[in-house]
Order: C-alpha cells, then structure tokens, then sequence
C-alpha cells in the first residue's frame, strides 16, 4: 500500500512539474537570430573565490562552495 502511495506521489509530483514547465511563456520566444540571450551575473554578494567554506545555515555544518 505504501509502495504504491510512494510512487503515486512521486509521479504526481512530477508531472505537476513537466505542467508547469510546459506552461511557461518563456519557452514561447526565442532571442532573435545573432543576438546572444540576456544572462544576468550572479550578485556580488553571492559571489565567493572558489573552495572557499562557508557554514551553512540549515544544519549549522561546513558547506564547500
């Protein structure tokens, strides 16, 4: 029974997910040819040199960037 409720659920989920995905305007237009898409940079706080840790707040652990 909890088997089947498992992979229900797990299915459920995910086709909720492919709904929402489909459902997206922006997956309607595409950039114009020779036009390279608009990427934003990250923020520079969110920026850190590379294997840098920093403590995760959730679980109070070591998080390895």
């Amino acid at each position: 029974m909890i088997d089947m409720f498992a992979i229900g659920l797990t299915h459920a989920l995910m086709a909720l997910v492919a709904l929402r995905l489909l459902t997206r305007a922006d997956l309607d237009r595409d950039p114009p040819p020779g036009e390279a898409p608009q990427i934003a940079p990250p923020a520079p706080e969110t920026r850190r040199p590379a294997g840098m840790i920093v403590r995760n707040p959730l679980n109070g652990g070591p998080d390895h960037a």
